[in-house]
């Protein structure tokens, strides 16, 4: 009985490691557009902020979310400037072009709607 039991256990023991390593790929928080991640409860945010563009992308446990009616406000925080910036759907990102203080230090504050509910808040610091 006592044989029974343990291989009992040990298939659970396996089982239960295939599920977990399933798991990871849903907390993977890598940056896939040379941005910075920010996870959050309705979907992961990836910040890409150059002095010419500023590029948001949203994913949902790793898979690209619809952002055609999404949109999203931005606020740069460089020293004592305060910048808010509208990112709009361009095609798998939401998007802004223009002149931006992207300097390391700076904290960008995202929130994100979409269709009209609100996705959630996203802090970034740059490097």
């Amino acid at each position: 009985m006592k044989k029974q039991a343990w291989m009992a256990a040990l298939a659970l023991a396996v089982a239960g490691g295939a599920f977990a390593a399933g798991d990871h790929k849903h907390d993977d928080h890598t940056p896939r557009h040379g941005g910075l991640v920010a996870p959050g409860k309705e979907a992961d945010f990836e910040l890409v902020a150059k002095p010419d563009t500023l590029q948001l992308y949203l994913s949902d446990h790793g898979k690209p979310m619809d952002l055609s009616k999404a949109s999203t406000k931005v606020t740069l925080l460089a020293d004592a400037e305060k910048t808010e910036v509208e990112l709009k759907p361009a095609g798998d990102k939401l998007e802004a072009k223009g002149s931006f203080r992207v300097a390391a230090g700076t904290k960008a504050v995202a929130v994100v709607t979409n269709s009209g509910k609100t996705l959630g808040t996203a802090r970034f610091t740059l490097k």
